[in-house]
């Protein structure tokens, strides 16, 4: 039961932050090759190391992608406009809203 939990949030992670495109599909399935691949480990010592690694490893994902985000914001040298117009509609759309389409000649 925790395994398919650790296997589905890395799998989580792993969409959002690699990609789901067609080249990027092999991380998807060196993940899932090595889940089966452990599935069948009879030593339950290094079933948990394994488990426990792939946790690490989501953790890791999510942070890396944290930290970039953080390091985005802090830069004011940068354009933000784009961000804000995502974060804006993020924030209209939580609450059933639309932005309307800003006219650009």
């Amino acid at each position: 039961m925790r395994v398919g939990r650790v296997y589905r949030e890395l799998v989580k992670s792993l969409e959002k932050h690699v990609g789901t495109s067609g080249k990027n599909k092999h991380f998807r399935d060196f993940v899932a090759g090595e889940f089966r691949r452990n599935s069948r480990l009879s030593d339950e010592a290094a079933a948990q190391r394994e488990l426990k690694l792939a946790r690490d490893y989501t953790f890791l994902l999510n942070s890396v992608h944290h930290h970039k985000e953080l390091l985005f914001s802090y830069n004011i040298g940068v354009d933000r406009t784009d961000e804000m117009r995502k974060t804006l509609k993020k924030s209209a759309a939580s609450v059933g809203l639309q932005l309307p389409d800003v006219y650009q000649p």
